[in-house]
């Protein structure tokens, strides 16, 4: 659906897609890679983790205050495309538990962390996805508001007013 706003209203709206795509690339494109390069362990993957859901936390507490219903909209899209992103690390939360698993099996301690290794580098593959799925809607979603317009699901779920 398109809307009549302002230039300044299209700005307000495009902020938190911005925002949503520059945590992305920090949080999860940067620090991640420089965590496991720092050798911290798989503890410090909770860095990005709660880093992103940080993020995620205050664009949902942030789509609920309505200002300007197709600001306000905008931020609850930014918060339904990050849906992707979470996706993305509870699979692979998953993974790393069944990799856990498949190591703690083996009765070698090499085999152990072998097995460890291997799994977990496939395990975060899940997340990278997500993140460039997030991203790339996210991309659109700035494109829909320079273009003043709001999906038709969104304008269903979170119908504008009246007047």
């Amino acid at each position: 659906m398109r809307f009549e706003v302002s230039a300044a209203e299209i700005k307000r709206a495009q902020f938190p897609h911005d925002l949503l795509i520059a945590g992305l690339f920090a949080f999860n494109l940067l620090m991640a890679p420089a965590v496991i390069a720092l050798n911290v362990g798989m503890l410090g993957l909770l860095i990005p983790l709660l880093s992103s859901s940080a993020l995620i936390g205050y664009l949902y507490l942030r789509s609920r205050k309505i200002t300007c219903w197709f600001v306000a909209a905008h931020w609850r899209l930014a918060f339904l495309n990050s849906k992707w992103l979470m996706i993305g690390y509870a699979v692979t939360a998953a993974l790393i538990f069944i990799a856990w698993i498949v190591s703690q099996a083996s009765h070698e301690a090499s085999m152990k962390h072998i097995l460890w290794v291997a799994l977990t580098r496939i395990a975060v593959l899940p997340t990278l996805i997500g993140v460039m799925v997030t991203a790339i809607m996210e991309a659109s979603a700035i494109s829909l508001a320079s273009k003043r317009e709001v999906t038709d699901k969104l304008a269903v779920t979170f119908p504008p007013p009246a007047s």
